[in-house]
């Protein structure tokens, strides 16, 4: 996969077109939304420094598509215990771990407006518009599936019962799902339409949709209770709502998300404070860092959440991020390694948090070509297709320098190619390398708190004995 290098910011304004066609069909009650209430300013192209800064000077948190956060989780006390036992008379479908991740998902209003599993006309939208259009005719960008698998047997034990229980791993009943539509799961059309390929190999796909069941299920989430995984990080998965709040709390006048789903080198520590630098000279008086890593689904060489969670509080602590300026928290998202695609949803579902800007690297959510010896996509067209997504003409995409180590200086540094012999680029690969052989990277490229925990995690998984054969360095 092509490495982390070169990174933009994008800034998310307040308001979506309004489009209608009085041929389209009625959607589902929940997509048929009051418009957004209006906002003071948008920030785009072509603004002059004065008006951004004035724009800066008014700002408040963002408005969430379809401008309320959904939030699908029954209140304490009888409510939820009427709903606990309902779904006791239930017929039941067992969900798998990425499912749970998935309704953990819509529970907390990331996908909002959406209000459950997509039934079928959403999830025509997704796969071939990347967008859902609400009742008023505006769109709001949607580029992911969100769709629940059944097989056959499950299917006819629903029969025309119009609501199902759905349970977790231990039988625990945690949420029911209405109002429900059972249609055909295409899994060809799925995938060639989120990935732009077939190819076997593909990491999502092995795990949730080759082996799922030929028919998904739509309908209106009411979940029971918050769902909780117990693994000593709850306290970082705080919702949408929790986060907003936070920024309040904080008096943030902008919030720029930076997702990533590997440990945080000084590079990355470059391009945030850069960001807010930049967003500081625009006039904005106090702009708050959302260090958000994916903490669903990822692929098997992935460092885990529990290790990258422990490294990344050893990089405040060690002063690469200010903790004064910074949130971290754990988006609850699967990972698709889907690229372009991909990107609009994590761009998306920032804006529900209340994030107004957006960092993305070179080649987002890519990955290497399952087959093939190259990257699944170019790394260019992540940044690309966001500046032109339906539902998201509203970003804004300021570009940055790409970031390597500067030899000279010992640290990392944007990239000078008049004195191009000076840098280095050090890889993913060539990064878990040295850990692997518990070399030291030079100085300056990470803080020693977070590669000792980097170290300590490959050490943790490597073979007995290991140790004793070193893997070749890639120059």
């Amino acid at each position: 996969m092509a490495s982390m290098a070169a990174f933009i910011a994008v800034i998310a304004p307040n308001s979506l077109p309004s489009i209608s066609n009085p041929l389209r069909p009625q959607l589902p009650a929940r997509l048929r939304l009051a418009p957004p209430p209006p906002v003071p300013f948008a920030v785009g192209k072509g603004r002059s420094t004065a008006l951004r800064r004035a724009a800066a000077a008014s700002c408040s948190l963002i408005q969430p598509d379809g401008g309320t956060l959904v939030d699908l989780v029954a209140r304490e006390g009888p409510a939820r215990e009427a709903l606990r036992r309902d779904a006791a008379r239930c017929p039941q479908i067992k969900l798998s771990r990425i499912d749970l991740e998935w309704l953990h998902v819509l529970s907390e209003g990331w996908a909002s407006p959406l209000c459950g599993f997509m039934r079928e006309a959403e999830f025509l939208q997704t796969l071939h518009f990347n967008c859902l259009r609400l009742g008023d005719g505006s769109i709001v960008n949607m580029s992911v599936p969100i769709v629940l698998a059944i097989d056959d047997a499950q299917k006819r034990a629903i029969g025309d019962r119009r609501r199902i229980a759905l349970v977790d791993a231990r039988d625990k009943p945690v949420a029911i799902l209405s109002d429900i539509e059972i249609y055909k799961h295409n899994k060809e059309e799925r995938i060639a339409r989120t990935w732009g390929t077939t190819a076997p190999g593909l990491p999502y796909v092995e795990e949730a949709i080759t082996n799922a069941g030929n028919w998904l299920i739509g309908g209106d989430l009411e979940v029971i209770e918050r769902i909780k995984y117990n693994d000593g990080l709850d306290k970082y998965r705080l919702s949408p709502a929790e986060l907003r709040e936070e920024f309040s709390r904080r008096n943030a006048d902008a919030v720029f998300a930076f997702q990533l789903r590997n440990p945080v080198h000084n590079g990355h520590a470059l391009l945030m404070t850069d960001t807010r630098r930049r967003l500081l000279e625009m006039g904005y008086k106090n702009p708050i860092l959302l260090l958000h890593p994916l903490g669903g689904y990822t692929k098997a060489d992935d460092v885990p959440l529990h290790w990258r969670m422990k490294q990344h509080e050893k990089v405040l602590e060690d002063g690469v991020l200010n903790p004064e300026t910074t949130v971290v928290a754990i988006f609850p998202s699967p990972m698709h390694y889907a690229g372009p695609t991909e990107v609009q949803w994590h761009a998306k579902s920032r804006i529900n948090a209340g994030a107004n800007f957006y960092i993305v690297g070179r080649d987002p959510a890519g990955m290497s070509h399952p087959i093939e010896k190259r990257d699944l996509y170019d790394a260019d067209h992540g940044k690309k297709v966001l500046s032109m997504a339906p539902g998201l003409e509203r970003l804004n995409i300021l570009p940055f320098k790409v970031a390597a180590y500067d030899k000279k200086q010992k640290k990392m540094a944007f990239f000078d190619p008049s004195r191009h012999q000076d840098f280095l680029f050090i890889s993913g690969t060539k990064m878990r390398t040295l850990a692997k052989n518990r070399e030291n990277p030079p100085d300056g490229f990470m803080c020693p708190g977070g590669w000792d925990v980097l170290v300590e995690y490959y050490d943790s998984v490597a073979p007995q004995g290991a140790n004793k054969f070193r893997e070749a360095v890639p120059a």
